[in-house]
């Protein structure tokens, strides 16, 4: 099938839906709706069999719907109507919930249902909960959705619509609501709009074990403050303030200057982004980073908790992530909000790359990144600095810079694709700017070995197969020394370091402005002009050129 994906922006959902299309074999291209007139135009240049809306802000116009096949993907169950139906779910602790695909008609989310998936909810924030269970539904029924379209199949209507959840809803009342009430809340309202609070919004909401007056800022650790309820405490991990000159997330310690007594980051009793587990001869590090970004400090931290696993007395070292996201590179918010832009993202990509070279130059303990969730520009390298990549199966990677001001990249990722992928693969993942699923990961040889389609089976897998990585640990172990220390005589790792910044100094430092300008508008979430290219294939002068040829 021809399919257009008409979206407000390239999220999650839309990413995985994309690359799942293609591995399919349908012919998709991309289209952002910006307004309407260049809707009409995309029509008509792809001539497409469905357009497909798995991400819009607003109504489809009736001259399209009218005469075109228009789906629209609905993060509610059947019956569920309106624009806030995940952030109800959670308010409600609803134990299901589900996703719908139904066709666009005059009223809002009204149409024919053609396919449907529920999925069981768990305690999380609403944008992991997207990512997740809604994106893995939404794939389930876009494609039961697409083979009714071909055979024909029964549809089901809905009911009235619910109207948007409103602020008043959304908000805390300290002194009455518990911890549990609290948690909804935010994590109803995690990514948009959040929850407001004063002069603040609030996201990143965790229980913390701690207790005192209700509304009580009790302590700091690291980036979070924790907050007493009724019947105990949480950390707020980020806000945004509502006024002022960074209106966009950062860590709730850079916005609120307390003092309260600071207690140490990833103790027992603090903030916990980073933990480490032993199993037989395994070691786990865990980073549970806030939507995967990683700071200069981050990466610090980081890497003194890898070089302190490095000197246990394991032989595999398994790099696990976060929940959400196993990395996504250097973090721009706080890049964004640093005096200099230039001076903190170069301090950022160096302590990435420290990072990265600790990891390749490993020669105690062969090392596994098991990536149980996306990830995506220097996070992909990141991963890739290891012995062994593993992936789930429904993770979405997005290996490239060039979305972002045309960032040359570092993380060492000119020795470890060619090294890994080969000469062609690393050609074609380095121009290309598109998502990419597990199994085109593996062909290109980003990743080493795909499973497991929730992420518990795939902790489960990952400990089975570490330990029979440890079986091969002394015959491993001297290959891969062996193999460092030949590729470091022929090209010292130094020099594809010295490389690759001078390339990222010309980014950050340089007279283009281009970087900067895209993290700009990246995190101040300011809407695309247009389509890029290299998404909308049907606006793409090459392409069509050859199929007129």
């Amino acid at each position: 099938m021809r399919i257009l994906l008409l979206i407000h922006g390239f999220n999650s959902l839309s990413q995985k839906i994309f690359a799942a299309l293609e591995e399919a074999g349908h012919e998709v291209s991309i289209e952002f709706d910006i307004n309407d007139n260049l809707t009409r135009e995309a029509i008509a240049l792809f001539a497409p069999d469905v357009i497909l809306a798995p991400y819009l802000k607003r109504a489809i116009p009736a001259d399209i719907w009218q005469n075109h096949f228009c789906l629209i993907v609905h993060p509610g169950i059947v019956g569920d109507r309106g624009p806030s139906a995940l952030d109800r779910a959670i308010l409600r602790n609803e134990a299901r919930w589900g996703v719908t695909v139904l066709q666009a008609v005059k009223e809002m989310d009204a149409g024919p249902i053609w396919a449907s998936c529920e999925f069981d909810m768990r305690s999380a924030s609403k944008s992991s909960i997207y990512r997740l269970e809604v994106a893995n539904a939404a794939l389930k029924a876009v494609f039961e959705a697409l083979d009714k379209v071909k055979k024909g199949g029964d549809i089901v209507p809905l009911k009235p619509m619910l109207p948007a959840v409103l602020q008043q809803e959304r908000m805390i009342d300290w002194q009455k609501d518990n911890s549990e009430t609290i948690l909804r809340k935010i994590r109803a309202s995690d990514g948009v709009p959040g929850v407001r609070d004063g002069a603040f919004y609030l996201y990143d909401a965790h229980r913390a074990d701690m207790s005192g007056k209700a509304g009580e800022i009790l302590a700091t650790s690291g980036s979070a403050i924790c907050r007493a309820t009724k019947d105990g405490a949480i950390w707020i991990g980020h806000m945004r303030a509502k006024d002022g000159e960074h209106k966009f997330k950062l860590p709730a310690t850079m916005l609120m200057k307390l003092d309260v007594p600071e207690i140490a980051l990833d103790s027992e009793a603090g903030y916990c982004e980073i933990s480490y587990r032993e199993q037989e001869n395994v070691g786990y590090l865990r980073f549970n980073f806030y939507n995967g970004a990683m700071s200069t400090k981050q990466c610090e931290r980081l890497l003194a908790a890898y070089k302190k696993a490095c000197k246990r007395p394991t032989k595999v070292i398994v790099l696990e992530g976060g929940d959400d996201f196993w990395s996504n590179g250097i973090h721009l918010n706080i890049i964004e909000a640093a005096s200099s832009a230039a001076d903190e993202s170069w301090a950022n990509i160096n302590a990435m790359n420290d990072l990265s070279e600790a990891i390749i130059c490993t020669d105690s303990h062969l090392t596994v990144a098991a990536i149980g969730a996306n990830a995506g520009a220097g996070g992909v390298f990141l991963a890739r600095a290891c012995d062994k990549v593993w992936l789930i199966k429904t993770a979405i990677l997005n290996p490239h810079y060039k979305d972002m001001g045309n960032l040359y990249g570092s993380e060492f990722w000119t020795y470890l694709l060619p090294r890994y992928c080969g000469e062609e693969n690393t050609k074609r993942i380095a121009a290309q700017r598109l998502p990419m699923g597990a199994p085109e990961a593996n062909r290109l040889g980003l990743v080493d070995k795909v499973f497991a389609d929730n992420r518990a089976d795939f902790d489960k897998e990952t400990a089975i197969y570490a330990q029979e990585f440890v079986q091969s640990f002394t015959q491993l172990l001297s290959q891969k020394n062996q193999r460092r220390d030949s590729d470091e005589a022929q090209k010292p790792l130094a020099e594809y370091r010295a490389e690759e910044l001078a390339k990222m100094r010309q980014n950050f430092f340089g007279f283009d402005p281009s970087y900067h300008v895209a993290r700009y508008n990246f995190v101040h979430k300011i809407c695309k002009s247009r389509t890029p290219i290299t998404l909308a294939r049907h606006r793409d002068k090459r392409i069509i050129k050859r199929k007129v040829s």
